[in-house]
């Protein structure tokens, strides 16, 4: 199963014949796998990896770290899944370190990043401190690298 799963986080769109074929499965087999991923809730979905630099889009990625106050018999998870269900948040974490919340959030732009902190995520009684991050480049997200200049191997030869 971990050899499926690998497959499908580095090239979901592979044709599942050539995929059977390197994991040496056969298809109704691999697609029965692959099912039952999906039904038990380890797969939830598949995703593309967008290069911003080429999409045309003002929108801006801010990762925010949070400092919250446990809930007494909810611990952190009652507060991350309120988060969480901001239309914003594309990702939530419960992390280990200075803060609790790791949060990536997508906007429209800058000022609808800042107003997100300011009157959603600040507002919330729990939370006590954010610090925001903006994306400028992405290197490599996913596995997958954005900006790869091949260089040579050779060293270079002057006369």
């Amino acid at each position: 199963m971990e050899a499926i799963i690998d497959l499908l986080q580095k090239n979901a769109l592979m044709p599942r014949e050539e995929m059977a074929k390197l994991l040496g499965m056969s298809r109704p087999d691999l697609d029965a796998a692959i099912a039952r991923l999906e039904a038990d809730g380890v797969i939830l979905g598949y995703q593309a990896v967008v290069n911003h630099e080429k999409w045309d889009t003002e929108n801006v990625t801010a990762v925010i770290e949070v400092k919250i106050t446990p809930e007494r018999d909810g611990g952190f998870d009652r507060i991350a899944s309120r988060i969480a269900r901001f239309d914003e948040v594309q990702s939530c974490y419960l992390v280990s370190g200075g803060y609790d919340l790791l949060i990536i959030v997508e906007a429209r732009n800058l000022r609808a990043a800042a107003s997100f902190v300011a009157e959603k995520l600040s507002t919330i009684d729990a939370v006590q401190s954010t610090a925001t991050h903006f994306r400028l480049k992405t290197y490599k997200e996913n596995g997958t690298f954005h900006l790869f200049e091949p260089t040579s191997e050779r060293l270079s030869v002057s006369p």
